[in-house]
């Protein structure tokens, strides 16, 4: 591994990589992996690190979604692992308001050396094409379909909501009958004892 990536930003965003990397592998929410024995080629961690794994996790549907626009052929869950979270940090802080404004120049050629570092043989192209595309473009990418992503989760959770509202009228119905039951058989208890 080159020792750019043991140095000030650089180190940053290589453990923001790092932990990033760490959540997927594991399918587990980046909190978590915070919260317990997270794996760093070199601490401590840094602040930064922190802010750029918070956000581009925090962010991750919509920075997908603009991923997704640019990189056409590729299947999102296909690239490599170290690519694709490298990506979303690049992303996260070229696109997203970071404590520290970063030209999308110094960002790009940041990734370029990480995916050096990290990735295969065509990484750092990719990620240099992928990046610069994100660059060229006023706005993220992909927003179109983040919103429509929102309107099917939007309409799934109504769905949802809509269908354990159904099974608690049935829920409250059974139990209405239950009752009236109940209070008639009480009745006939009644009835039969004068």
């Amino acid at each position: 591994m080159s020792l750019k990536v043991y140095r000030g930003r650089t180190l940053a965003r290589s453990q923001a990589l790092q932990l990033l990397f760490q959540a997927e592998a594991t399918d587990s929410p980046l909190e978590r992996v915070l919260e317990g024995d997270f794996l760093i080629s070199k601490g401590p961690l840094d602040p930064y690190a922190l802010e750029l794994c918070r956000g581009a996790y925090e962010h991750i549907d919509r920075i997908d979604c603009a991923l997704r626009a640019v990189a056409k052929n590729w299947d999102l869950m296909r690239m490599p692992g170290a690519d694709r979270n490298l990506l979303r940090i690049a992303v996260y802080e070229m696109r997203f308001p970071t404590d520290e404004e970063v030209s999308d120049a110094i960002v790009i050629n940041e990734a370029v050396e990480l995916a050096k570092a990290y990735g295969t043989d065509q990484s750092a192209s990719f990620v240099n094409g992928v990046l610069g595309k994100i660059a060229r473009s006023e706005e993220l990418p992909g927003e179109d379909l983040y919103q429509e992503l929102l309107a099917e989760d939007r309409a799934r959770e109504e769905a949802q909501a809509a269908e354990a509202a159904a099974k608690v009228a049935v829920a409250q119905a059974e139990a209405g009958v239950l009752a009236e039951d109940a209070d008639a058989s009480e009745v006939v208890v009644d009835s039969v004892e004068e």
